[in-house]
């Protein structure tokens, strides 16, 4: 009986000791496991803001969708099945919810996010009348991008868990907001009335308002895509901007994408090439070249060159597009017949490191920062690598690069009255996600030049479209003063470190001439058909500006253009 006693009394003693540490000791942490145990917690997502154009039409939007969800406590043997069936409706992959399904410690897995409402909700249908058990659905907003393809190169889109390029990756978080989250008790997957139950309510995103122009935005992409093609180029561009403010209200690339199916497009078209490309800009950047040589004194408008055939530089000899004898040309002319010779002659007069300092303030070399990652700040040589030779190159645009954004608020820097102003593509302001705040509200201005060197350098484009003495005819649009500079520059290929034989053709300009409201620049990249940029990109600018002066009824200045003379 003592032994008997003992024993009894040693067994008690455990389990007093047992129920003094539940109860007295550690009672809130085993509490917490025992709840934890019936505790389903759930994101609740927050509302993606939309991305709009100038007028509020939606480029990006949020629509009705679910989110298709399980309970391994339910699904049990059914969990190879399920797997089986939701791959094959819903695409996701096999293995990994075969894996979520068996989490026996869990009562809430995701299985498939951002399903369009139709389509969960017929697939659960499906999976009831297989007699599936354990699936429900909870709200999950779906990214649709109703335009389709426009305006896509610089949108970007939404991935099943992140955003991926354009302004959907650079706002994302500006525009993604905060999930919120739900908790509650629950007995066999059912919620207990009066149990525990916990909201954190989502915050949604926030809009972003950009300053493109939906409908312009649109019939840009048409234009450049029909002269890509029909000059079986590589790709195109064009840019759109504001004389005054700066915004960008088109900017469009050929290839492009529909947003809505990015994987059926190759990863290369998914860019926006008018911001991440650089390439040099040929002959448009004769029109900094020379307003900054009028702005530093050097010569005018009317200043008279003798231009020979050929020019012997170094070890280098530099020839002019078309074949001539020596000609008397005023700086006009040269401007008008965009003649190589005639800006080295001319540039010669620049002092030391003056051509550098004028081309940075025109903002080359430095990326235009319009909130879309990645882009290219250009080639601006410095220096041991601005030799004399590189500076004659630069004159007339070999030996640097440029986007094509740049290139167009540089061109609208004369266009402006010699005042750059620095492009912007959201309208208001917005917080990238490195800390950036980017937009009309943070938009600079400096002045690059004087205003009389603007007028000076405007009066000499307006030559280059006059169908007696110009290059670029074709530029020309009907009833309105157009002032603008070819460009036809050789590429580099990375592959052999030289010039591969192929082109960049350009266009670049404004109108009215005398009261500039618009600026637009245009650029196909290896065309086929043998023409440069007076005959490929100048009738792509005139469609484009007829159309732009029309949609924002700018009536012609009823002027007359500029006369100035071309030879002596």
């Amino acid at each position: 009986m003592r032994v008997g006693f003992l024993v009894i009394a040693a067994v008690l003693s455990v389990f007093g000791g047992r129920l003094l540490q539940l109860q007295g000791v550690d009672p809130g942490q085993y509490a917490a496991m025992a709840a934890a145990e019936n505790t389903v917690e759930i994101v609740l997502p927050a509302e993606r803001g939309d991305i709009l154009d100038r007028r509020g039409e939606p480029l990006a939007a949020s629509v009705e969708g679910l989110m298709v969800v399980g309970d391994p406590s339910e699904t049990g043997a059914q969990a190879p099945e399920i797997a089986t069936f939701l791959a094959q409706r819903l695409g996701v992959d096999y293995f990994e919810t075969l894996s979520r399904l068996r989490k026996k410690d869990s009562k809430f897995q995701y299985l498939a996010r951002r399903v369009p409402s139709t389509l969960a909700t017929d697939v659960m249908a499906e999976a009831e009348a297989a007699g599936l058990e354990g699936l429900s659905t909870r709200r999950d907003p779906v990214r649709t991008y109703p335009a389709d393809d426009v305006a896509a190169n610089l949108i970007g889109f939404v991935g099943t868990d992140e955003a991926l390029g354009g302004f959907e990756r650079t706002f994302d978080t500006y525009l993604s907001g905060k999930d919120g989250t739900a908790r509650y008790e629950a007995d066999a997957g059912t919620r207990i009335p009066l149990g525990d139950n916990t909201t954190v309510e989502a915050v949604d995103g926030k809009d972003l308002r950009t300053t493109i122009d939906r409908e312009l935005q649109w019939y840009t992409q048409g234009v450049v895509r029909q002269a890509v093609l029909e000059a079986g180029g590589e790709s195109g561009l064009a840019a759109i901007m504001d004389t005054r403010t700066g915004e960008v209200l088109a900017l469009a690339d050929y290839p492009t994408y529909d947003a809505n199916k990015p994987g059926d497009y190759p990863r290369r078209d998914r860019g926006a090439r008018s911001l991440n490309d650089h390439y040099e800009p040929g002959s448009v950047e004769k029109v900094l070249t020379l307003s900054a040589l009028v702005d530093a004194g050097k010569v005018t408008a009317r200043t008279r060159l003798r231009v020979p055939g050929e020019l012997e530089r170094q070890d280098r000899t530099i020839h002019d597009y078309f074949e001539h004898g020596l000609l008397r040309m005023t700086l006009a002319g040269v401007m008008a017949k965009s003649s190589n010779i005639g800006t080295v002659l001319a540039a010669d007069r620049f002092d030391p490191g003056q051509l550098r300092s004028y081309l940075t303030k025109f903002g080359l070399g430095t990326p235009t920062g319009v909130g879309i990652g990645a882009e290219a700040p250009g080639l601006l040589p410095s220096g041991p690598a601005w030799t004399s030779q590189t500076a004659d190159r630069i004159a007339f645009g070999q030996s640097l690069s440029v986007n094509a954004l740049q290139m167009t608020a540089a061109v609208n820097t004369i266009a402006n009255g010699g005042r750059y102003v620095s492009p912007s593509l959201v309208s208001g302001s917005a917080t990238m996600d490195d800390g950036t705040v980017v937009g009309t509200d943070t938009s600079r201005t400096r002045r690059v030049v004087s205003e009389d060197a603007a007028t000076q350098t405007m009066r000499m484009m307006e030559r280059v479209i006059d169908p007696e003495v110009g290059v670029a005819p074709g530029a020309a649009v009907p009833g309105y003063r157009v002032a603008g500079k070819t460009g036809t520059a050789q590429r580099a290929s990375s592959a052999c470190g030289c010039y591969d034989g192929t082109f960049t053709v350009s266009f670049g300009g404004f109108a009215p001439a005398d009261d500039p409201r618009f600026t637009i620049y245009v650029a196909v990249q290896a065309p086929r058909n043998g023409g440069g940029g007076g005959s490929v990109a100048g009738p792509v600018f005139s469609k484009l500006m007829a159309y732009t002066l029309e949609r924002y009824g700018v009536r012609p200045t009823g002027t007359r253009p500029s006369q100035l003379p071309t030879t002596w």
